[in-house]
């Protein structure tokens, strides 16, 4: 398959979609070498992202190919904010194309369709992490004019530690 034999779709998920959504989930934990990390349920999925306050979105990518529309991939994020900027910020928690699907522009549309909703909500920055071993994925970010920001080191609590904290 290329570009010009298959066609993308981009559409906002909805409740509907929330089993797809988790497919896709551990689908990259699969990718990511990390499956038995998804702790992740529907019912938590419906929750925090289709309840009465939602704390990400997301846009799935379908193709079709040969008249058939499959599901694609998806985008899910969420907006931050910049104090040095006074802006918010589009944070790209997971994105994630079927990898028998990969090379047809499927993740571009993507990054490109966040890139344009970051755009439109004036946020300062769009940001996201990639796996150090994750070269492929590396190279397509940097081939689209992201910049790496080596300097920065995430940190995390989670679990007990951050169950510990939050007793302190």
């Amino acid at each position: 398959m290329d570009d010009k034999q298959a066609r993308i779709r981009l559409a906002p998920a909805t409740e509907d979609d929330v089993g797809l959504v988790l497919w896709f989930i551990k689908q990259l934990a699969e990718y990511e070498r990390a499956p038995n990390q998804v702790t992740a349920t529907e019912e938590l999925l419906r929750k925090n992202l289709f309840g009465p306050h939602p704390f990400a979105h997301v846009v799935l990518a379908y193709v079709t190919v040969d008249g058939v529309e499959q599901p694609a991939g998806f985008a899910l994020y969420f907006y931050n904010f910049s104090t040095w900027v006074g802006r918010p910020g589009l944070y790209l928690e997971d994105l994630f194309v079927c990898s028998e699907l990969r090379n047809l522009g499927i993740g571009k549309r993507l990054l490109v369709h966040l890139a344009q909703t970051a755009r439109e909500r004036e946020c300062g920055r769009m940001e996201w992490v990639v796996l150090d071993w994750n070269e492929p994925s590396i190279q397509f970010y940097l081939s689209l004019g992201a910049k790496q920001m080596k300097e920065w080191i995430i940190n995390r609590i989670s679990g007990p530690a951050l169950e510990h904290l939050a007793d302190l």
